[in-house]
């Protein structure tokens, strides 16, 4: 199945970076309000894209839940407006992760539907990288509860040649996330791991663009800070054993290990190998593996001997009141601020639900740089799109599920 890996390698996908480029500019004026920007009548649509099954399925799950649970807190509506919610599977039938074509599919659903007046999403990095693009052009706010890869709104440290630019055909900016970018993610990471006294770190990557986008960041940070990077390895996902790349880093002289992968890409049995190769080797990883399909044995995650190994970064958990949330899933707590996040800019946009919608106006709301109260914390959005949230927070696994440790700031 098609997927991104990096910008310079997008295959079997719809619209490719030669096509995107055409018309963009980084400091030009923005296009026009695209036809279909006014929506009539009183219903507005908001789609949710993550993926509901396959290895992330109970992630995205949790993702609706959170965003239901902001819109119920309104009551769904706005004013005149009646708010619908639409969850669609970027999951391929039969699939254990999102593809390259249910992303564009899900994406394009979006579009084509003249109610759409948001879009929350992607779970995915990759993922978001297929969907800016086709919902730029028709200038539709798109706030991503988790797609932390650097590329997707700058070009710092993690990003790739021709990013972000490649995203934003109209020159607008419409992609935000309320999480922070694996660049604040590589400086949390780095801390933590100096911390508990490592001294030499081998990074094993799925070589998706997700995995490669957050053990780049983590690499050039690590550089910057004096943390050596031993070596950054794409580990074969397919691959029936990992006692070699065990055996590898066993020689290497690193003290620990940080994988940055997905669910559904093997990272079970990679891990679960490389520890037994190597016993007092610790264990971290990025927030992509922060889901239970990875830490819990009944779902065929790591099995509990290694709970006491691992230490996973992922949304700060300390501002969750308990018992406010259904899932044990982090992202959840992620889903419900980025859903805020649109209503409050769908409400700004119409004065109250009291003048009609226009979807270039709900993304001058979003981008409008007001100071936002949140259960992630006050933050802004800047101008290209992130957070000025700078932590993450720091998971331990009891029980087969993410406990929530502390939260460091990046």
């Amino acid at each position: 199945m098609a997927r991104w890996r990096r910008i310079t390698a997008w295959t079997g996908v719809t619209i490719g970076v030669t096509t995107m480029l055409v018309g963009c500019g980084s400091s030009g004026q923005p296009a026009p309000p695209p036809p279909g920007n006014r929506i009539a009548g009183r219903n507005l649509t908001v789609y949710v894209a993550v993926p509901l099954t396959g290895a992330s399925g109970p992630s995205g799950e949790a993702v609706v839940q959170g965003a239901t649970l902001a819109l119920d807190h309104i009551h769904a509506r706005i004013g005149r407006y009646r708010i619908h919610l639409r969850a669609l599977d970027d999951v391929p039938a039969g699939g254990q992760v999102w593809s390259g074509a249910a992303a564009t599919l899900a994406a394009q659903t979006a579009a084509a539907n003249p109610t759409t007046i948001a879009y929350l999403g992607d779970l995915n990095s990759g993922a978001s990288a297929i969907s800016i693009p086709i919902l730029n052009r028709l200038a539709i706010a798109q706030v991503s509860p988790y797609s932390g890869a650097v590329g997707l709104t700058s070009d710092g440290p993690g990003s790739s040649p021709g990013e972000p630019q490649a995203y934003y055909p109209s020159a607008l900016r419409t992609f935000a996330r309320v999480v922070p970018s694996d660049y604040v993610q590589a400086k949390v990471q780095v801390a933590l791991q100096r911390s508990l006294g490592c001294t030499a770190t081998y990074v094993l990557s799925d070589g998706e663009y997700d995995g490669d986008a957050a053990s780049a960041a983590f690499t050039q940070v690590a550089a910057a800070e004096h943390l050596q990077v031993v070596a950054t390895q794409t580990y074969v996902p397919t691959a029936s054993s990992y006692t070699a790349v065990g055996q590898t880093i066993a020689g290497s002289g690193a003290n620990c290990v940080l994988i940055s992968a997905i669910p559904g890409m093997n990272a079970v049995p990679l891990v679960s190998q490389v520890a037994a190769v190597n016993p007092t080797l610790q264990l971290f990883a990025t927030s992509g593996l922060a889901q239970t399909a990875f830490v819990d044995p009944a779902e065929g995650g790591l099995p509990a001997s290694l709970a006491g190994r691992l230490l996973l970064t992922g949304p700060p958990g300390d501002k969750a009141p308990a018992g406010e949330f259904a899932s044990s899933e982090p992202v959840e707590i992620d889903a419900y601020a980025a859903m805020g996040l649109l209503l409050g800019a769908i409400r700004r946009a119409t004065d109250g639900g009291r003048t009609q919608a226009q979807r270039i106006k709900v993304v001058n709301a979003l981008f409008d740089g007001r100071q936002h109260e949140s259960i992630l914390g006050d933050y802004r959005i800047e101008r290209d799109g992130d957070t000025s949230l700078d932590s993450y927070g720091v998971y331990r696994v009891h029980a087969g599920e993410l406990q929530y440790w502390k939260t460091l700031r990046g």
